[in-house]
């Protein structure tokens, strides 16, 4: 397959970029090597982490940055050192992280926790490789990058499916896995949004014995009971709803990005020895807690980052066998600035991902 492709894309050039102002122009990606694939992209789903890096709300960036970093294509170059077994012609995809050093001296890396180590993590976009060279994400035609961290899409998923999977779903399959979820399990998931409805779908797939769903409102009931929730609290609509349901839960995953939760209440509903982990990443602190919240039930609050490659691949594999499905809503990569627009507003039901039509119908 010819290698004459250009690497074009959506750019962030400030911090007004989450404002609809990307711009369309070329860029140059890190040099290949024997270690790389090259990825024609058709599918990029939408993350939060896109407008908070496009807003500059985690910080000033390494501008320009090419955000989406929940990428499906077909490989169209590999290097002859690549690993996973990826051919040209396979449907791949890329997740929030596409590097890391891959030591064998690394605790983190050889212990398939490649998303923590402490020497070099490299985000898909907006970071730098370790030979300096700039990450670049998936608003774009093509994607390069490390074959450790691509992984082949199994048949039984759709790409428009498969993409928001790469970090809406690893990121909440990965804490319910580490904390116990499934059978005999009782489990909460905080937040009805694009991360909270993976949430309630995985906990489902994995057989937990009763899946919670937790909103401030019930506007979204009728949704959660339909992607799984057996339950549903509505915080806004009863004030004494942490009293009303304590010690029912054995773990939590709080998709909330608000420095305003209550998380004490959410500390309330979980019984003995239960766990409070936390993977939505606000741009302010999280909420205080007394230590008597914690000592006197033994409960923990830990926090969970993306997912390693063997996790992705398992929960890639527990989808295409459940024939779990997220919610979703196609969008041309043509309009990327108008739907990062309703992404901030909140209009996603419950994910969007982009379509690039030219690469999609090929």
């Amino acid at each position: 397959m010819s290698n004459d492709y250009k690497f074009e894309g959506w750019m962030g050039l400030n911090g007004d970029s989450a404002k609809g102002n990307m711009k369309w122009q070329s860029y140059e990606p890190k040099k290949f090597e024997d270690t790389d694939v090259d990825i024609k992209i058709t599918h990029c789903g939408i993350c939060g982490s896109d407008i908070h890096t496009l807003s500059a709300g985690w910080g000033e960036q390494d501008w320009p940055v090419l955000v989406g970093h929940e990428i499906v294509g077909t490989a169209v170059r590999v290097g002859p050192k690549a690993e996973g077994n990826i051919r040209v012609g396979d449907r791949v995809g890329v997740g929030a992280q596409s590097a890391s050093c891959l030591r064998a001296e690394c605790e983190e890396c050889s212990g398939d926790m490649e998303q923590h180590c402490a020497t070099k993590v490299t985000n898909t976009f907006g970071d730098r490789y370790m030979d300096g060279s700039k990450s670049y994400g998936g608003y774009a035609d093509y994607w390069r990058g490390p074959s450790h961290f691509v992984f082949k899409i199994p048949d039984a998923i759709p790409s428009e499916d498969a993409a928001p999977m790469m970090c809406g779903g690893i990121t909440t399959y990965s804490p319910l896995i580490h904390n116990g979820a499934g059978p005999g399990k009782k489990v909460g998931i905080v937040g009805i949004g694009g991360l909270g409805h993976f949430g309630l779908l995985w906990a489902k797939a994995l057989g937990c014995e009763k899946v919670v769903a937790i909103s401030r409102s019930a506007s979204k009931k009728a949704d959660a009971l339909k992607m799984g929730a057996d339950e549903f609290i509505a915080t806004d609509d009863d004030p004494d709803w942490a009293k009303h349901h304590s010690r029912s839960l054995d773990l939590i995953v709080c998709t909330v990005s608000s420095p305003k939760m209550p998380l004490q209440g959410y500390l309330t509903l979980l019984r003995t020895n239960g766990s409070f982990i936390q993977v939505g990443a606000p741009e302010d602190k999280i909420p205080g807690v007394s230590a008597f919240d914690l000592i006197v039930k033994g409960v923990k609050i830990g926090g969970s980052a993306i997912g390693s490659p063997k996790e992705i691949r398992e929960m890639l594999d527990l989808a295409a066998r459940k024939r779990t499905q997220p919610w979703i809503q196609k969008r041309p990569l043509s309009e990327a600035n108008q739907v990062i627009l309703d992404m901030d507003k909140g209009m996603a039901r419950y994910r969007y991902t982009l379509v690039n039509e030219k690469h999609a119908s090929a």
